[in-house]
């Protein structure tokens, strides 16, 4: 059978994620998302995420303690990341640092020591690349803040205020794991040949850089930029509609009802709407870009997605926009790991056949 694509195939049994659409449900272990990340932070949802429970008080300072260590990065990665030519994109040269991110544990199978390694380190290799082609100096860790805090003084070289944390927290336990999205399949790919860890955050980087999975955000900008005000949301939308175009950040090609990590997201950003202008609009916009696809398009359930949400909330704590699919990486990074060490457990190598349709 030829399904294109591979759409509607169901090629790995997983005890990770759930993605219902027609729900509008995301489950992380079993449990709605919403009820898995309230009143957490990175660290406590990524243990529940590897291993389907919350921490208890010693697991996760365990956790934050090993994390804290391998913030630390070698020094052949620092050298590397100072040779590489100065147009290598922040994706590229995160794929390059990953690659060559090798020590004695790596030669075995993914543990979940590897994943803690480089959750840890993907967000340093990060900050160190943007403030390199930036042509800043490089900021450090500190080891009194926490995963998501740290990564913003790296790259701001400015402690992050609490909401300001709080706001990119909320979307990085959100984008942690969707399912078997483009990316987390082609890192378990990678696996199932017994290649090694490293090489399957490599494929899932390479393939979250391509702009039909990791690029989106940046195009609900352009948008938001274009509206300015909400009183422009209508002719906006009007001429958009009329021309054929695709209005960015509504839509997904999984849920036929509201993305559920777009709600608590919304949510977010209602509660820091008052504070800042550019989430006001976004609210604002919402509300009218969702009035008016449902009148000129009715029957289509064009709704938020996640991008939508995420593109207001990364400009409204000043994140560059060459900085979101990495980011977006930093969260996804969670996700891949745990599928690599799950495909191991009952390991079956990829084996698709193609159809030949050639003379």
């Amino acid at each position: 059978m030829f399904q294109k694509g591979l759409k509607g195939i169901v090629a790995v049994q997983t005890a990770i994620a759930s993605v219902e659409g027609d729900k509008g449900e995301l489950r992380y272990r079993g449990k709605l998302v919403n009820e898995v990340i309230e009143g957490k932070n990175f660290e406590q949802t990524a243990y529940f995420l590897w291993h389907g429970h919350h921490a208890s008080k010693e697991e996760l300072a365990s956790l934050t303690e090993q994390l804290k260590s391998y913030r630390q990065l070698p020094d052949h990665i620092m050298s590397i990341a100072q040779a590489l030519p100065k147009e290598t994109s922040l994706m590229d040269g995160m794929r390059t640092l990953v690659s060559a991110y090798q020590h004695a544990e790596f030669k075995k199978l993914a543990s979940q020591q590897q994943a803690i390694a480089l959750t840890a380190a993907l967000p340093v290799m990060t900050a160190l690349l943007y403030r390199q082609s930036t042509r800043q100096e490089f900021v450090a860790p500190r080891s009194d803040l926490g995963h998501t805090a740290n990564y913003l003084w790296m790259i701001k070289g400015q402690v992050p205020t609490h909401a300001q944390t709080e706001a990119l927290e909320t979307y990085l336990n959100l984008t942690m794991e969707h399912g078997m999205n483009a990316s987390t399949f082609a890192g378990r790919v990678t696996i199932s040949t017994e290649s090694d860890l490293s090489a399957a955050i490599v494929s899932a980087i390479g393939t979250m850089k391509g702009p039909l999975h990791g690029g989106a955000p940046s195009g609900v900008l352009e948008l938001l930029d274009e509206i300015q005000s909400p009183e422009r949301v209508n002719p906006v939308i009007e001429q958009k509609l009329a021309q054929g175009e695709k209005i960015m950040g509504f839509g997904h090609r999984v849920y036929r009802t509201e993305d559920p990590r777009a709600i608590l997201l919304r949510e977010k950003c209602q509660q820091l709407q008052q504070e800042d202008p550019w989430l006001d609009l976004a609210v604002k916009a919402e509300n009218k870009i969702t009035q008016l696809l449902n009148e000129r398009k009715p029957g289509r359930a064009l709704y938020t997605n996640v991008e939508f949400y995420a593109a207001a909330i990364m400009r409204s704590i000043q994140m560059p926009p060459e900085l979101f699919t990495p980011t977006f990486s930093i969260a996804r990074i969670v996700g891949w790991t745990a599928h690599a060490i799950e495909q191991q457990h009952d390991n079956v190598i990829f084996r698709p056949q193609s159809e030949y349709i050639g003379n």
